[in-house]
């Protein structure tokens, strides 16, 4: 029993150093695209966005994303959305990953962008 417990304990340690890891690594990749000029979508509402978003940040609501991809005319560019918590981000991800954008990262909400 002592052994299994040791076991879980070794595996949760190690789940959260990996996930601490992957998690500046992310960080890092994000505040690297946002330096090169990559394209930073806000998918939140225009009313959402008025109220603060992230510096030279485009406002295409998720709902309205997929008419509006011309906003975003090079396929080739490095793409950055982002929202409140992630969930719609994760939404407009998948929309321009399946639309042929290649290089898009959900940075999740706006309080996880990274200082300007």
């Amino acid at each position: 029993m002592k052994t299994f417990i040791l076991v879980g304990v070794i595996v949760g340690f190690l789940f959260v150093f990996v996930k601490r890891i992957q998690s500046k690594g992310d960080k890092q990749m994000l505040s690297e695209w946002i330096k090169e000029g990559a394209v930073v979508v806000d998918v939140r509402t225009k009313s959402e966005f008025a109220e603060g978003h992230f510096p030279g940040a485009i406002n295409i609501p998720v709902d309205v994303l997929p008419s509006q991809l011309n906003q975003i005319q090079n396929k080739q560019s490095k793409i950055v959305v982002y929202c409140r918590s992630g969930a719609r981000s994760e939404r407009a991800k998948q929309i321009l990953s399946a639309s042929g954008y290649g290089s898009v990262i959900n940075a999740g909400g706006l309080g996880d962008m990274p200082t300007p």
